[in-house]
């Protein structure tokens, strides 16, 4: 009765609905990205000939990210989500992946702590209109500190997921913002377009290039909308966030099985969502 296939580009407008009907920000650009990611891992859950759920996985090196695991209202409690679950799991064990990690809501943490998931650090997303900041000495990022980026985010984030940056360049070469000491990067921040509001992250930075990304993000984004996903750990980002009017939306906890991964979490300042960390 339930049957798990390949996801298509067909599929997009159904992880559109399915995101909506969850209330997550993603677009068709961030489902288009999925895909190009890992086109042979993202899968879709049918019931009965019809198509009610969807999962996405994106190999980074070693570490496998599961995320977009959503099953539509109606034929929730039915072990739908269950099978995209095991059938993703078994995706990654044949492609010899060491690590596992997810970022899990209150509902699902206690379901993948049952198949072997550890909690590393608990995320908040805050939601809110973005205040007005005072200037910061923040510049854009041109194509030729890319790769610097990439190595600086794996230095922090303890994965290599130049892949998934590579693509969030290309589609948003305009909104990537760094600060550097010399030639040196010491932080830089991302941000794109959802459709609930605009996603502000990853940003990763040292302590004091952290507070000055955020506050030159929210300062860009004045009067709209915006997410952003905090890592609770880090006091600094809470406060800038929280002072500035935003409010919590959901939690997640961040999860991992097998090898743990050493992310730095105290110079995480915004994560990319739960689709990627």
């Amino acid at each position: 009765m339930i049957k798990i296939r390949q996801m298509t580009p067909n599929d997009i407008p159904l992880g559109l609905k399915l995101s909506k009907q969850a209330g997550l920000n993603q677009t068709e650009s961030d489902w288009l990205r999925f895909l190009s990611m890992e086109p042979d891992g993202c899968f879709v859950a049918e019931f009965s000939g019809r198509s009610v759920g969807t999962i996405t996985t994106c190999i980074f090196d070693s570490v496998g990210w599961i995320a977009m695991l959503i099953v539509e209202v109606d034929y929730r409690s039915k072990g739908i989500g269950t099978e995209l679950f095991k059938h993703s799991l078994n995706y990654l064990e044949r492609r010899k992946v060491e690590t596992f990690r997810l970022d899990a809501t209150s509902h699902g943490q206690p379901i993948y702590e049952k198949l072997g998931f550890l909690s590393e650090y608990r995320l908040a997303r805050y939601e809110g209109i973005a205040p007005p900041t005072r200037e910061t000495q923040v510049r854009k990022a041109d194509l030729a500190i890319y790769t610097k980026i990439i190595e600086f985010d794996g230095l922090m984030s303890g994965t290599n997921r130049g892949k998934m940056l590579v693509r969030l360049f290309e589609e948003f070469p305009d909104d990537i913002r760094v600060v550097q000491h010399g030639e040196k990067i010491v932080g830089y921040i991302l941000t794109r377009p959802g459709g609930n509001a605009i996603q502000i992250g990853p940003c990763y930075a040292i302590k004091e290039a952290g507070s000055v990304l955020l506050s030159d993000a929210l300062s860009r984004y004045a009067d709209k909308m915006v997410f952003i996903d905090v890592p609770l750990d880090n006091a600094d980002a809470v406060k800038i966030v929280e002072s500035g009017g935003l409010r919590i939306q959901r939690y997640f906890m961040r999860m991992y099985r097998g090898l743990a991964v050493k992310d730095n979490v105290n110079a995480l300042w915004a994560g990319s969502g739960p689709e990627k960390g």
